[in-house]
């Protein structure tokens, strides 16, 4: 791309490896280099937490409001009652409104650390779509806004023709997101100014009808603009590990699980995470991750702090690393380490070292805890665990207990 952008915050996503692609580079540089731009991205309440793969999209936001700019952030009170069918090969299941509320109220408290929320002009803004979505009469909506829409056109974009291609049942239901999706730009729009929407690049035709619709409802012009999908270099989709999502509240994974998750970044990807989840100057992502050998794990210790830093503070990160050279380099037992608390009547009878793997999230099912002591990657106090017949009982939990799962994961079981 050859386009030399006047405005910070494009400059910036430009530079740091956020942008994709972009309805109108001239017109949306020239908004945000002339007032204040209000522009939001959009997060369905699926579960209590938001995970990594979200992290892209919340750090744009950051970047928005640091560069002068208003950011909001969406809840998709209304629209997570229906589902986001884009590149899914089945419906999501159908969540009630009191999960949808808990969950929205869960996901809340990680914004708070990334944005300023409050009545100055750049202050960030909280909204429900729920607010207009849920009081719609459908006959109007059908008359005044279903009628701007192409089924022709519908059908053409990559995340519905992709479902259909591989003969998968695509529901009227979730047909109708990216009405609503849509709709939501306009009423954002309409009631708070909001000149641009920001999503994953699996975003851009629900974008692009925000846009067409709010032109023909109000005749306003308006912006999108998307990130690339992130991927790990070895193929993977970013915010998964092999123990699952890595979210984003402390209450579903610890500080320390999250600064691990970094701490393990493969070496390929290091200087471009540093670039897009740090604040770090862009020379110094690009020194730290052109590093070799050994010296490329101070660079992802210093990835794995500044992330964790910007998510649950400086203390916590300060925590999980000395943890992390307590069990690595001296070989002992952290105080940060996630735990598994028993109670004196888990362990009444003795409790099987497979369960133990299991509950204490080092493995997902007895049959992993087993394959991974017959493949020599379970260790016991840093000792290697042979005998998935073992049986731990209250004697043997007297003291703490650290178990691992290969190098880098591990866990205390101590009795409550």
């Amino acid at each position: 791309m050859t386009y030399h952008p006047k405005s910070e915050f494009i400059a910036i996503m430009m530079e740091r490896g956020f942008l994709a692609d972009c309805t109108d580079y001239q017109g949306l540089d020239d908004a945000l280099s002339n007032q204040v731009v209000p522009a939001y991205i959009g997060f369905d309440a699926t579960a209590k937490s938001l995970h990594v793969g979200s992290l892209i999209q919340i750090m744009m936001l950051r970047w928005l409001q640091k560069t002068g700019h208003k950011p909001i952030t969406l809840m998709g009170g209304g629209t997570t009652k229906v589902g986001d069918p884009s590149f899914r090969a089945d419906e999501r299941p159908l969540l009630g409104p009191e999960q949808i509320d808990a969950n929205i109220a869960g996901i809340k408290e990680v914004f708070s650390a990334y944005l300023d929320y409050g009545d100055a002009p750049t202050d960030a803004l909280m909204i429900n779509n729920a607010e207009w979505l849920d009081g719609l009469n459908y006959l109007d909506f059908l008359r005044d806004i279903g009628r701007h829409f192409s089924i022709n056109r519908m059908l053409s974009f990559e995340s519905v023709k992709s479902r259909l291609d591989r003969e998968q049942s695509l529901s009227f239901l979730e047909f109708n997101y990216m009405i609503l999706q849509a709709y939501d730009f306009l009423e954002l729009n309409r009631r708070y100014g909001c000149l641009l929407q920001m999503g994953g690049s699996d975003q851009w035709g629900n974008i692009v009808n925000g846009i067409d619709l709010t032109r023909r409802v109000l005749d306003h012009e308006i912006y999108g603009l998307t990130s690339p999908l992130l991927t790990t270099s070895d193929g993977k989709k970013m915010g998964k590990s092999l123990a699952g999502a890595i979210w984003l509240n402390a209450d579903m994974l610890s500080p320390y699980e999250f600064w691990q998750f970094w701490r393990n970044t493969t070496d390929a990807d290091t200087g471009r995470f540093l670039k897009l989840y740090t604040e770090l100057p862009v020379a110094e992502c690009d020194r730290l991750g052109a590093l070799a050998g050994s010296e490329i794990n101070e660079a992802k210790i210093i990835l794995a702090n500044e992330v964790t830093t910007l998510l649950h503070g400086a203390d916590a990160a300060k925590a999980a690393e000395a943890t992390a050279r307590e069990v690595f380099e001296k070989g002992g037992i952290g105080d940060d380490l996630p735990t598994l608390t028993l109670s004196k009547a888990d362990v009444q009878d003795g409790i099987s070292i497979v369960q133990l793997l299991v509950r204490s999230g080092l493995a997902g099912s007895g049959r992993e805890a087993k394959r991974l002591i017959a493949d020599n990657g379970a260790r016991l106090n840093d000792a290697p665990l042979t005998d998935a017949s073992l049986v731990m009982d209250a004697a043997a939990l007297a003291a703490p207990i650290k178990l691992s799962a290969g190098k880098k994961r591990h866990a205390l079981v101590r009795i409550g």
